[in-house]
């Protein structure tokens, strides 16, 4: 079945969704693609506040980036624009490098915690498990990144990134559960 299926599914029956990715035999090319693809999106849900955090004007980010581009021997002359590509390298970093480096850390965390309770998974179902996990809230990722652009901080804000944390808490223990029972 198709992953863009199996990602409202997981919301309802995280469980099953997950079973049955893992009866195939688990990939670690698939878990790659899980990870780079949620990666990838969560980075896009953030371009929308980097806008509306690039023109809100902030003193002493503006003069920062003035001082270091005539420090460089440059003329700014749109200091939002200016703004704008420094969040987003960050952000590309940040989504692109870190997140993955991470959540490979916190699989291997996750485990080696498992093996010392009595799972019976391998490191290849976790990640498989966790990546897909990750990969499955980013339709409430999107969503918080439009509020967060769109809305600004607020109610609604709070409220989806409530959602995204709940949903992602649901679906990964759910998921590692069954990565860590291969029998049930």
């Amino acid at each position: 079945m198709a992953v863009t299926r199996d990602i409202p599914r997981a919301w309802i029956r995280p469980r099953q969704v997950v079973s049955e990715l893992l009866q195939g035999g688990p990939s670690d090319r698939v878990a790659f693609v899980y990870l780079a693809v949620a990666s990838v999106l969560g980075f896009v849900a953030q371009l929308p506040a980097l806008v509306r955090r690039s023109r809100e004007i902030d003193p002493e980010l503006d003069a920062a980036i003035v001082a270091e581009a005539q420090a460089a021997g440059m003329a700014v002359t749109d200091v939002a624009s200016t703004k704008f590509e420094a969040l987003m390298s960050g952000a590309l970093m940040g989504w692109i490098f870190i997140v993955p480096l991470l959540m490979y850390v916190a699989a291997w965390l996750i485990r080696g915690i498992a093996h010392l309770i009595g799972g019976r998974g391998t490191g290849l179902r976790v990640r498989v498990a966790l990546f897909f996990s990750f990969l499955a809230v980013s339709p409430a990722l999107l969503l918080l990144g439009l509020t967060s652009g769109f809305v600004g901080p607020g109610p609604a804000e709070t409220a989806i990134g409530l959602v995204l944390v709940c949903g992602f808490i649901w679906i990964s223990l759910n998921a590692l559960y069954v990565a860590e029972t291969p029998n049930a």
